[in-house]
């Protein structure tokens, strides 16, 4: 792969599911690419396909038909073990609802990807940390979920994305469970997140968070109905 290939790349993605019989086809034909340290939102409604689309692009699911390059790697010739990898090496999860361990502290939970990479405890520890202070919760590393605030869980969460320092951070409607200041102080933090060279996904329904990215990739039915760029 030349410097020039893009980061990802979708040639004529189709992905169907049969649900009491019925065929339904979920994504029709979707072709584009994202370089790297770009700031994308893939926006849509409910329905229109885009979790789909995020679960191929995060590899936690393979697409029916058509082919997805992630960082020059062709993943539909990938077996299981290979794509966990890369789901650990080359992309860090940001979800709505945290998926933070209740039972962990802060520091626990950020080290987990950590764990999975089999990086020594005195090491992982330390880049636990380091993530943690980044995200401006350095005085609660020890405090569990059910100790911190919404906003503060968010920011654990972004934390555990950023320990494995991936080039891609897929973050999902990630300000879904949380009040309007909390949201935009976590969208901030994405903003800068991708200034520092992070290549940013952001799965949203909302055109209001969209826009602070600066392309916008549209699903409807589907369907890629509009590809922009902000301005």
């Amino acid at each position: 792969m030349s410097s020039a290939d893009p980061l990802i790349r979708v040639e004529n993605m189709v992905h169907r599911y049969t649900m009491a019989g019925e065929t339904m086809t979920i994504l029709k034909g979707l072709s584009f690419t994202i370089d790297y340290g770009e700031f994308v939102a893939i926006i849509g409604p409910s329905g229109s396909g885009k979790s789909t689309l995020m679960n191929m692009l995060g590899c936690l699911d393979v697409a029916g038909e058509g082919d997805y390059f992630l960082d020059g790697q062709e993943i539909r010739k990938l077996s299981d073990n290979k794509l966990a990898q890369i789901r650990n090496e080359k992309i860090g999860f940001i979800f709505q609802n945290f998926n933070l361990l209740p039972k962990l502290s802060a520091i626990e939970n950020v080290e987990l990807p950590l764990i999975y990479r089999k990086m020594p405890h005195r090491e992982r520890r330390e880049v636990a940390r380091n993530s943690l202070v980044r995200v401006g919760l350095e005085e609660r590393m020890h405090h569990r979920p059910s100790e911190l605030s919404g906003g503060q869980q968010q920011r654990v969460a972004i934390a555990r994305a950023l320990a494995g320092a991936p080039p891609i951070l897929l973050a999902d409607e990630p300000t879904g469970a949380l009040d309007t200041k909390t949201g935009q102080e976590v969208l901030q933090m994405i903003r800068e997140l991708n200034e520092q060279g992070h290549t940013i996904i952001l799965i949203t329904h909302d055109l209001e968070i969209a826009q602070q990215a600066k392309r916008i990739i549209r699903i409807q039915d589907g369907n890629l109905v509009e590809d922009r760029r902000n301005v």
